[in-house]
């Protein structure tokens, strides 16, 4: 044979190679089954990404396919806040996840978002739950700008294990801190798109957001105060001798005066550790998934949540046969925990708006929705209801469906206003901080019509 022919078969093997090993870079992470789970016809996958070879940075994923014709359904990525909490333990398995621990087993989740999409759960920055680096100075000093860049550099390498996602319609949504993660990962995708055609972003969605640090936290009050939990002596100060943000800004920075703490202690005092701030019509009887928002309430960050049940999760994913199936592994910690106790994250970097970003993005064509649970008093419905309707102000944008309510399940689901068809705020009734974990079935039709772009229902 021609020595050309020689080359060129030997490329041809090469090449069938180097595809070969690139779509089975996924069977590797195939989770045969969890420990305890029913039977399901949906593929699962877990394990790791490493951003950082160097300092072997390593990033652990949950990717749950969709019950029904995945090839057809878009791919989202779900991030939860802290900042330092799990996306696995919070999201996937106390959340919208296919599955719940209960005891020694699962239970399938009725209400869970595979139904409608492709789900990725991201454990992230690194040193949230399985997540880990070699190099302990890995979690020091990290903040918002490392956090978006490390996001991204995995959804760039998780491309080439699953490649067959590259070009599919991707949504990214989070709760709480995800205020920060999403709109910051969202712009660094559009930048990269400049350069490379890779993110197919079809829109974000915010649940209970960060965006505006002291409209957020400043709308405390007025909740606490309607709901009952506060006087009007105690709301008077509140508002106006020291505010929540006054007071969490004092708190970072290592000086919280004297009148702020004395307004704080009146606070804390009225509104009774006995009620859930998170949903202040849940009883007191919480699992410490509910702690994921901890860095938002710096007056409870050092006490213990006095649960009165047991942590399924923690419980479940502690077990070894369970770490196993994942394919997951504990690194320079003894216990897998639902928010790291080794992360030093830069929390100033919650003063720093995104809100202006979610303009951005909004500029660049790209939709976005606001949610928020109506019983979480950390961020209240009214603090995100202004932000975006002085957001939709600032672009000019006309209401396209006026305030009104939408329907689930027989009931009213909540309340929402559209402008624009690009901007959305929605309210999900009777829902916590955490509201697919508190509704799960309102927050699956608000999940399902933002991705098929349609109205949230009229009627029922």
């Amino acid at each position: 044979m021609p020595c050309s022919q020689w080359k060129t078969l030997a490329f041809l093997f090469l090449l069938i190679f180097f595809i070969e090993v690139e779509c089975s870079l996924s069977i590797f992470d195939k989770i045969t089954q969890l420990p305890g789970q029913p039977q399901v016809s949906f593929q699962q996958f877990s394990g790791y990404v490493t951003v950082d070879e160097k300092k072997q940075r390593a990033l652990f994923y949950y990717f749950v396919e969709a019950e029904i014709d995945p090839a057809s359904k878009p791919l989202v990525l779900w991030l939860n806040g802290g900042p330092g909490c799990s996306s696995l333990g919070v999201g996937a398995f106390s959340e919208n996840g296919p599955f719940k621990p209960s005891g020694e087993v699962l239970i399938r989740n009725e209400y869970s978002w595979n139904r409608e999409a492709n789900m990725l759960y991201l454990e992230t920055p690194i040193g949230v739950g399985f997540s880990y680096s070699t190099d302990s100075s890995s979690y020091a000093a990290v903040n918002d700008k490392i956090t978006a860049r490390d996001n991204l550099a995995f959804l760039h390498k998780w491309f080439i294990k699953f490649p067959q996602y590259r070009n599919r319609s991707l949504f990214i949504t989070g709760e709480s801190y995800a205020g920060h993660y999403v709109p910051q990962l969202a712009e660094l995708m559009l930048q990269f798109n400049k350069k490379e055609k890779l993110f197919n972003l079809k829109g974000i969605t915010l649940g209970n957001p960060v965006l505006e640090f002291t409209t957020d936290f400043n709308s405390r009050a007025e909740f606490l105060w309607s709901h009952g939990l506060i006087s009007d002596s105690t709301y008077k100060v509140f508002t106006s001798t020291c505010n929540y943000s006054r007071y969490v800004s004092e708190y970072y920075r290592g000086s919280v005066s004297p009148i702020c703490s004395r307004v704080m202690s009146l606070v804390t005092r009225e509104t009774s550790r006995f009620v859930d701030k998170y949903d202040v019509t849940l009883d007191v009887c919480i699992t410490s998934v509910l702690s994921q928002s901890k860095v938002l309430t710096p007056h409870q960050v050092r006490d213990k949540i006095d649960v009165c049940v047991e942590d399924e999760t923690v419980s479940y994913l502690n077990r070894r046969d369970v770490q196993k199936a994942l394919h997951s592994r504990l690194v320079g910690v003894n216990r897998w925990l639902v928010c790291s106790d080794i992360l030093d994250y830069e929390l100033l970097d919650l003063e720093i708006p995104t809100i202006s970003i979610v303009r951005k993005l909004i500029e660049a064509g790209i939709p976005v929705l606001v949610y928020s649970g109506d019983q979480d008093s950390v961020i209240p419905l009214t603090g995100s209801r202004t932000l975006v309707h002085g957001l939709a102000e600032e672009l000019g944008l006309n209401t396209t469906v006026p305030y009104r309510v939408w329907f689930a399940g027989m009931q009213v689901g909540g309340w929402t206003r559209v402008y624009g068809n690009i901007l959305s705020f929605a309210t999900i009734r009777g829902a916590s901080h955490e509201a697919p974990f508190s509704q799960p079935e309102r927050s699956l039709v608000l999940f399902k019509a933002f991705l098929e772009g349609s109205p949230l229902p009229e009627a029922f």
